[in-house]
């Protein structure tokens, strides 16, 4: 295992210019702290408003790269009931799948013994396991290409993806609004 911890920014990105076929996410945390995010969940919290068409270069970078061929999937590992922040996430994930990242939900208490790191794990060889702060900021990434380890994650890849929900459905059963 890497124990060089590789800052956010430029070099997280080039991970996504490096890969092939799939990249595929595990999220573990309750919220993430991203300077990106606050506007939006605020308007969520206060207004209960969602831009159901929101544009931003993640998405048009996934739908370009999906339109090609490669797939995007991830499962968020969430409790119940949902706090604000993942009912939010919940509802601003319908733009995310539309664009091609198939993105499913797993309760918490279903979780069993999944890790407790986010982590990307990129053609099923390359781990960027994920670090964040005490206040969830993602501080930065370890590549692992140990291949043990990278077996380890692509099993919790597999357990995770075999109990996860789609996201849609998900919604219908956990969000009172829809």
């Amino acid at each position: 295992m890497t124990s060089e911890l590789i800052q956010p920014g430029r070099e997280f990105g080039k991970l996504f210019d490096e890969f092939d076929h799939t990249a595929y996410r595990l999220e573990v945390r309750e919220a993430y702290n991203e300077p990106s995010e606050k506007a939006d969940l605020r308007r969520y919290t206060e207004a209960g408003w969602i831009d159901r068409d929101r544009t931003s270069d993640w998405l048009r970078y996934v739908r370009r790269v999906t339109a090609a061929g490669v797939r995007f999937h991830r499962v968020r590992v969430v409790s119940l009931p949902l706090s604000t922040y993942n009912e939010w996430g919940v509802l601003e994930a319908e733009a995310t799948n539309r664009a091609g990242d198939d993105i499913r939900y797993l309760r918490r208490d279903q979780a069993g013994d999944l890790p407790d790191h986010d982590y990307w794990l990129l053609d099923s060889k390359v781990v960027a396991r994920m670090h964040f702060t005490d206040n969830d900021r993602f501080l930065g990434f370890e590549l692992i290409e140990d291949p043990a380890v990278v077996v380890e994650h692509n099993y919790w890849r597999d357990v995770a993806w075999h109990h996860a929900v789609p996201r849609g459905d998900f919604a219908k059963q956990h969000i009172q609004q829809l």
